[in-house]
């Protein structure tokens, strides 16, 4: 893959790369409705395609949140035309790294050595490329290492590419600019934890130390030696991405094996911690050869605070769900609903989260539970797609809820999609008994 020389770290080099993208965009609108005009059966399958792949070609080159907005988006698999969630998918492990000369010099201005100064040996070719940082292997003293640098700029760049991406996610997802900065507070600073390479060492090492009776889940060590604000050294493991094995895997005792140990894994976090590794795509797991999960980054922990938990967590007790008064008193506390609110508004968001919760709680619903369960999905599909067409949420203000949706939406319904790739069954109470 071509390595990258220079990234660009300036507020005006990021806007001049995002202009370019958006004239790219302008001109493939153009190339299909002139297209259209001849062919009134065309889709809009091509555009998507172009779209999505000068899109991502502007913003790889970016790296840091640009990216990293794209990576999330790639996991809502029921809001984004397939062209965007294949492409942006690619932001979880598979973009161009930095040049073995950029390499040495940002390893240089984070830890004031060389690596080679640092390490008995030290491959300045990455191995793996994501939207914040790019892993190299190393060894000393015996031992065989990965080291994770942050690309340069990319902290520094967080609240300006925020600004330039906040008028597509206004739009997209129907929110109010002066009710919506809670969203993008909330967003932003995960974004600045994630870049915090020392806070992410301290997250990796408590809960993986918490985490570490649950059976078939291991973690890497950490070495706080090697280690500083935008530099990690932790273990090297092998294995292979969640995603490799879900594609390979025939046996569905593997399957459900890796799948409760990834179940297990976020249960505990949620329920014990009240704190949970809030990033659940393929590139942040891996399987060892004895088919055990490996967990790998902590750099995204969403704290859960208890008036936030126990509403939310309520309401997955059907009973509860269909006590009204109860129901709505929930939807209030977790500012859903707002006594500013008609009473067509009220009646409209209280029906659609019903829907949701329902959704959302389904596997709670039974002992075991089957994610490739053919009727959950098209219901979520299903759900999706009608909520995300229907016009009249398009005339309300679509600010709905505590910005603590935010990522434990993206929790969910990252780990329920890793769990339907996997094909996994799994015990839905089982990690009750390592609490």
């Amino acid at each position: 893959m071509k390595t990258i020389d220079k990234i660009p770290t300036g507020k005006i080099g990021r806007t001049g790369q995002l202009v370019q993208t958006g004239v790219k965009i302008g001109g493939n609108y153009l190339k299909y409705y002139g297209k259209k005009a001849f062919n009134r059966e065309l889709t809009r399958d091509e555009l998507d395609e172009d779209n999505a792949s000068d899109i991502y070609d502007g913003l790889k080159n970016l790296k840091g949140s640009a990216l990293k907005v794209a990576q999330m988006l790639s996991m809502e698999k029921n809001l984004l035309p397939s062209a965007y969630v294949e492409k942006f998918s690619l932001a979880q492990f598979s973009v161009p790294p930095l040049s073995a000369p950029l390499v040495r010099k940002t390893f240089k201005k984070y830890h004031g050595v060389y690596p080679e100064e640092l390490y008995d040996t030290f491959a300045t070719q990455s191995v793996n490329a994501a939207s914040i940082g790019q892993v190299h292997k190393a060894t000393k003293d015996g031992k065989k290492l990965a080291v994770k640098i942050q690309y340069p700029g990319v902290a520094d760049s967080i609240s300006s590419d925020l600004a330039m991406v906040k008028p597509i996610a206004l739009k997209m997802f129907n929110l109010q600019a002066k009710d919506s900065e809670k969203y993008f507070k909330e967003v932003e600073g995960k974004l600045l934890e994630e870049t915090d390479y020392i806070l992410e060492v301290k997250q990796s090492k408590e809960i993986s130390g918490a985490c570490a009776g649950i059976p078939n889940l291991r973690f890497p060590d950490y070495y706080e030696e090697l280690s500083s604000e935008r530099i990690i050294t932790m273990d090297w493991m092998d294995g292979v991405h969640l995603s490799e094995f879900a594609k390979s895997n025939t046996d569905q005792n593997l399957a459900n094996k890796v799948g409760q140990a990834l179940w297990d894994f976020y249960m505990f976090q949620i329920h014990g911690l009240k704190e949970v590794h809030a990033d659940p795509h393929p590139g942040n797991f891996m399987v060892d050869k004895d088919n055990n999960l490996i967990a790998i980054d902590f750099g995204c922990i969403k704290q859960i605070p208890d008036d936030f938990y126990e509403p939310y967590f309520a309401l997955t007790d059907r009973e509860k769900l269909n006590d009204q008064e109860f129901f709505y008193q929930k939807l209030y506390e977790l500012e859903i609903l707002s006594a500013a609110d008609s009473d067509k508004e009220k009646d409209f968001f209280a029906d659609m989260f019903y829907e949701m919760f329902s959704m959302f709680s389904t596997p709670f619903q039974s002992d075991k539970f089957d994610f490739t369960d053919e009727k959950f999905w098209e219901n979520l599909t299903h759900l999706s797609e009608k909520y995300s067409k229907d016009p009249e949420l398009r005339k309300m203000n679509g600010n709905r809820g505590s910005r603590h949706f935010l990522y434990m939406s993206r929790t969910f319904f990252g780990l329920y999609n890793l769990l339907h790739d996997l094909k996994a069954t799994v015990d839905v109470q089982k990690f009750r008994g390592f609490l």
